[in-house]
């Protein structure tokens, strides 16, 4: 097992990653515990799945549980749900010192971390991320949230989970779409600041794909590192954590045109396609060598990922629409659309000195591409 703490002084944590964690969830959690009891919130795809196991590693501690079953999908990543976590843990009687544990992907422990957050002006909680994508990104940091007609994780707050248990055993029963949407992640990390793991995942990518389980161990441990430092860096995105969101700024608004409708756009292939936009500026504005976005693209091609908006299907609006969505992102500040562009792989850099012109002729150039 890897063990990464993000330290935060009174709210350090620990990410827990290896083989087998489900199964020991109980003893895990256990030592967090006033009482042995907690509340599970998941999805009905991960409930069918995981929660049995989940439910005897907690029985097997003396810990009871009950579990609230969400619908699947980034629908659910809405006020409705979100209203009816928070009832029912309400229903539940959590108290403040009590634990809920989110078990499920990015959407299950966004919303849940949320709700955690507000519940009595905030109880603990427990993140079991079971797709790769909440391993590497979105169960690390404490940004919760909440997606609105105006955009994706408009509403939410900083909240740090207490603790995170990372079963790399669970990636196998990922889709394949699903663990090559985590693997949009994955990859931005090599891109944003560690070119020797972009190197990496070059060579070892299709290991990963095929289930080697040694590499999808470092994979994940790697780039919970990199977030973890940052992280403590900069917990609450003032300056260092923007770049996180490398690819994000045109994956948000392209996850917006197409109505959050997973079966268009999964988030990590919003990434894949956003990392590859960001090279293609930055290689237009002059500051990035040209063989930079020529080597993103041709990797997430080798790796069989989403790479142009060519491969979204359905219709997409024009480039000013697409601009109109990215001005409404979280990383809008006084006005300016801030970006993270590139010098090179493994040099990326937050500005907000990027010329309009510039993004709308990108946008309409892949646009035409795409008809």
């Amino acid at each position: 097992m890897d063990v990464v703490p993000v330290a935060l002084g009174a709210r350090t944590y620990e990410v827990r990653i290896g083989q087998g964690l489900l199964a020991r969830a109980g003893a895990e959690i256990a030592p967090l515990l006033r009482r042995k009891r907690v509340a599970v919130v998941t999805d009905a795809h991960v409930a069918a799945l995981h929660w049995p196991a989940l439910q005897a590693a907690l029985a097997a501690e003396g810990i009871t549980s009950e579990a609230l079953v969400l619908p699947a999908g980034e629908a659910t990543k809405g006020w409705a749900q979100f209203s009816r976590t928070v009832e029912w843990l309400l229903d539940q009687k959590v108290e403040r010192r009590d634990v809920v544990v989110a078990l499920g992907g990015g959407v299950i422990g966004d919303l849940v971390g949320f709700a955690a957050a507000v519940l009595r002006r905030g109880v603990r909680f427990v993140q079991i991320p079971t797709s790769l994508l909440a391993q590497v990104d979105s169960s690390v940091g404490g940004k919760t949230g909440i997606n609105t007609a105006q955009g994706k994780n408009l509403v939410g707050a900083f909240h740090q989970p207490s603790l995170v248990l990372a079963d790399i055993g669970v990636l196998d029963s990922l889709p394949p779409r699903d663990f090559l949407s985590g693997y949009g992640e994955v990859v931005k990390y090599g891109l944003l600041g560690d070119s020797a793991f972009f190197d990496w995942l070059e060579r070892n990518g299709p290991a990963l794909t095929a289930g080697d389980k040694a590499a999808r161990q470092y994979a994940v441990a790697r780039s919970v590192q990199m977030k973890a430092g940052i992280v403590e860096r900069d917990e609450t995105e003032e300056g260092e954590r923007a770049l996180l969101n490398l690819g994000h700024t045109f994956c948000h608004a392209l996850e917006s045109a197409t109505e959050y409708d997973g079966a268009r756009l999964l988030h990590g292939e919003g990434v894949a396609i956003g990392c590859a936009l960001a090279f293609e500026l930055s290689q237009r504005l002059g500051l990035c060598a040209q063989e930079a976005p020529s080597r993103v693209r041709t990797h997430l091609r080798d790796m069989g990922m989403k790479v142009d908006l060519h491969d979204i299907p359905g219709d997409l609006p024009g480039a000013e629409t697409l601009l109109d969505l990215m001005a409404q992102d979280k990383k809008v500040v006084d006005g300016a659309l801030r970006f993270i562009l590139a010098r090179g792989i493994g040099d990326a850099f937050v500005t907000a000195d990027v010329p309009r012109d510039a993004v709308l002729t990108l946008l309409r150039d892949a646009l035409e591409t795409r008809a």
